[in-house]
């Protein structure tokens, strides 16, 4: 099986973040970075090159398949704020409906600018995922 290859590291979430040279990019990162901070009470790490994560658990697939993964996290990636909270958006739609302007991918929500959505609805959303991912993998501890 192969092996996953993005991995908690020690490398500085505060360098990363330095070197993100669209500004609006890095304001909101920045702002991101604190909000993640609040809404699961942990402190960020680097996951592979240009992921900030918060919290880690462990998961197992019916595959077999197992790994460590960070509870929620973000990336300042040159098109839009990539985040990576749950592995479906599926099951919030309504907090989605309120949010304001976004993408989404399997398990990633894309903010161009935080200033088209409702900061308060992100928030909401990533107290929800929080809940749905502990009350998940809380028998995989």
């Amino acid at each position: 099986m192969a092996e996953l290859k993005t991995k908690q590291n020690d490398a500085s979430v505060e360098a990363f973040l330095e070197s993100v040279e669209h500004k609006t990019r890095k304001a909101d990162a920045y702002t991101v970075l604190e909000m993640m901070k609040e809404v699961t009470g942990e402190e960020p790490s680097m996951w592979g090159d240009s992921i900030i994560g918060f919290g880690n658990y462990h998961y197992v697939y019916d595959s077999g398949r197992e790994g460590d993964w960070f509870l929620m996290g973000f990336s300042p990636r040159k098109t839009s704020l990539t985040l990576y909270m749950m592995n479906s958006y599926a099951r919030f739609e309504e907090i989605l409906s309120r949010l304001g302007k976004y993408k989404t991918g399997k398990s990633c929500l894309y903010i161009t600018n935080l200033k088209n959505v409702d900061l308060n609805v992100l928030r909401e959303l990533m107290e929800a995922s929080l809940r749905y991912l502990q009350d998940k993998y809380s028998s995989n501890k």
